[in-house]
């Protein structure tokens, strides 16, 4: 069976070589058919303790590494690669 992958930002990155990654994912709403987003945090294992608040990351499944990490760190994408939005001169 294949392992998930997620991408999220993280929220904290207090821990030694562990990072919290906020999830949003977007559902429909059963009865009411409007979109609604829930999110989930995860403990994730940051090998390095590169990645920091604000970053866009992505994780994917593993056995387990202690009481509540399943999952470890893929790929990042740093913050400052947000596309910045110019005002115009006027």
């Amino acid at each position: 069976m294949p392992r998930r992958v997620l991408q999220g930002t993280v929220v904290s990155d207090k821990g030694d070589k562990t990072i919290t990654v906020l999830v949003e994912r977007r559902v429909m709403h059963p009865i009411y058919k409007k979109y609604i987003r829930k999110s989930k945090k995860y403990a994730a294992h940051d090998e390095t303790n590169s990645r920091h608040i604000g970053d866009v990351v992505e994780i994917i499944e593993c056995a387990p590494i202690s009481k509540r990490k399943r999952w470890t760190l893929v790929e990042e994408k740093a913050a400052a690669e947000k596309p910045k939005v110019k005002k115009a001169a006027k």
